[in-house]
């Protein structure tokens, strides 16, 4: 809830409206669905990714039915 509200304050503080807080929010999660959606092959990159991605669900901001659906698919063999 913290992070959420100290980022609505920095759209305001740069004179942003609502709808630039909706564009935000929005770019913000498209990003994390293209993580979880990205077949990360090598090891480090297998690494960065679920680092990365334990990060975000202790935050509670992995919570979307699509989250988990683009993570399940990413791990399927495509070879």
């Amino acid at each position: 809830m913290t992070a959420y509200a100290e980022f609505g304050k920095a759209v305001h503080e740069r004179g942003g409206s609502i709808r630039d807080y909706d564009r935000a929010s929005r770019a913000e999660e498209k990003a994390l669905l293209a993580i979880c959606a990205y077949s990360a092959v090598r090891e480090g990159d297998r690494w960065a990714k679920a680092r990365y991605l334990l990060e975000i669900e202790a935050r509670g901001e992995l919570d979307l039915a699509e989250h988990m659906q683009a993570l399940l698919r990413s791990t399927m063999w495509k070879g």
